[in-house]
């Protein structure tokens, strides 16, 4: 028990600021020896109550009212001694922790010497009684970050028709078309349920992202359908060609509908998006990261239920949450997609943290100018061991990353069949090499997780009326009064530029 150990007063944390009578405190988490941060250590007030290190190895806890008394947090990590720090004033904001030395006489004293095979072979007839398949109820915060990159646009004008769709408008148009873009989406939220079903109920949410760059865009997209609806016929139709393929779009289906029509329909679908589909893609989100895990039907990261395709190799020992557990590395054999290593539990078999990454391209396309690749996924999932001796999240983090490519030629060619003579009317044609990067960041952490019933999961309601609040810059008093998982400096130094809000 963490309340056994020695508190360390040495070192102490900063106070900066109060929640009624609780405390907020924030600090960061370093390696004594190396002087190099933590990322991932646990912080905790209580056995239930706590939060985890950012990639930086900073935390903010906030004590609510039920630690308010509470005089001491514990911190721990793999790997490193485990240790109490007393709750006053700061003198000095960083804690540092000490590598912790790795008894092997006691591991091979309590465990019988076995080879990697039959270690992992006890992992896998142990999944279903190490891991919960069974309904929960989870008190979770789930970030997603989404980063965007052009990394080339070049736009070569040919010839246009349409006086309007000149040289000079398609250069205006490449010049909004922001090379780089940031959106961060934060949630706070309870999530009822299992594989087979799920609901979840959002406490709070805030998105961090600059408007500006959609603002454009659409005031854009505006402009250009003005200059459509000048130029071209209503009884026209599109023929839009990209080397050998074409496709025909009729013009009267795109300009049918009158502009009270569609101010109607986009309130009504304002509205359906303000109560239903924010809530809806949160909880999709959540959903494919928790089905996703190694121990699920068919995951991606799959050297469990495709063992026999990857190679293991014991490689150490060390210590997790005061339990002993072997460090194995695994790689492909032939052709599966990742490495990694996993830290098992000596006694239960049970994993209980697994780092893994592509070793090759998940999809790699490429086709008559066109260009798809997944290129990066990789991650890190942490398990913590409840009451029940399940194991359940405690840490996820998901890093996903494509590149999509286009050289090719576009032609826009309007034609009208009721025209005598010649039915082309109009043309547009361009030479496009484009190339955007994105990269996807998920991140959960679960404070708490306890079994749930049919008859409670069934009571559970989804508030979905809930919108996320926008912020144009990072606001550290948002979240006060939540245990998060701190934001790093990329996000703290977020902001709008004041003529973009």
């Amino acid at each position: 028990m963490i309340y056994n150990k020695t508190i360390i007063f040495s070192f102490l944390i900063g106070l900066v600021g109060t929640i009624g009578s609780a405390q907020t405190i924030t600090s960061k988490v370093v390696d004594k020896k190396t002087n190099q941060p933590i990322p991932f250590a646990t912080i905790q007030i209580s056995e239930n109550d706590g939060v985890i290190t950012n990639e930086e190895g900073r935390f903010t806890i906030h004590m609510g009212q039920a630690n308010a008394s509470a005089d001491s947090i514990y911190i721990s990590s793999m790997g490193y001694e485990k240790i109490g720090i007393a709750v006053q004033p700061a003198i000095d904001s960083i804690i540092y922790i000490q590598p912790k030395a790795i008894e092997l006489k006691s591991v091979y004293l309590s465990n019988k010497n076995y080879t990697i095979d039959e270690i992992m072979d006890k992992v896998e007839e142990r999944l279903a009684q190490n891991y919960h398949f069974d309904m929960t109820q989870k008190r979770l915060f789930f970030r997603q970050s989404e980063f965007n990159t052009m990394k080339k646009l070049d736009v070569e004008f040919k010839k246009s028709t349409i006086e309007e769709l000149n040289e000079e408008f398609i250069d205006s148009v490449i010049t909004i078309i922001p090379r780089k873009s940031e959106y961060y989406i934060e949630t706070l939220c309870d999530y009822y349920g299992s594989v087979e079903k799920r609901k979840i109920n959002i406490i709070k949410a805030a998105e961090l992202y600059d408007k500006n760059n959609s603002g454009s865009m659409e005031a854009m997209s505006e402009k250009l359908e003005k200059i459509f609806k000048d130029n071209v016929k209503p009884d026209s139709y599109l023929k839009i060609k990209s080397g050998l393929f074409g496709t025909k779009v009729q013009v009267d289906s795109i300009l049918e509908q009158s502009e009270e029509a569609k101010a109607a329909k986009d309130e009504i679908n304002d509205k359906k998006e303000e109560k239903s589909e924010f809530l809806k893609y949160r909880r999709m989100a959540i959903e494919g990261l928790f089905k996703n895990m190694f121990f699920q039907e068919d995951p991606t990261v799959n050297f469990i239920s495709k063992s026999g395709r990857y190679e293991f190799e014991l490689i150490d020992y060390t210590y997790m949450d005061d339990s002993s557990v072997y460090i194995i590395n695994f790689s492909p054999k032939r052709r599966e997609d990742f490495k990694g290593t996993i830290y098992v539990n000596t006694e239960d078999f049970a994993i209980m943290r697994v780092d893994y990454t592509n070793v090759k391209n998940l999809r790699n396309f490429r086709l008559l100018g066109l260009s798809y690749q997944e290129n990066l996924y990789k991650g890190t999932t942490i398990f913590t061991k409840g009451q029940d001796n399940k194991y359940t999240v405690k840490y996820l983090e998901k890093i996903k990353g494509n590149l999509f490519g286009v050289d090719r030629p576009l032609k826009v060619i309007e034609k009208n069949k009721h025209v005598k003579g010649k039915r082309k009317q109009n043309e547009l044609s361009l030479e496009i090499d484009a190339g955007i990067g994105n990269v996807s960041k998920y991140e959960i952490v679960v404070f708490d997780s306890k079994s749930l019933t049919e008859t409670d999961y069934n009571g559970s309601i989804e508030n979905k009326s809930i919108r996320p609040e926008y912020l144009s810059r990072y606001n550290p008093e948002f979240w006060k009064g939540y245990n998060i998982i701190e934001p790093n400096a990329a996000i703290k130094q977020f902001t709008v530029a004041p003529e973009s809000e």
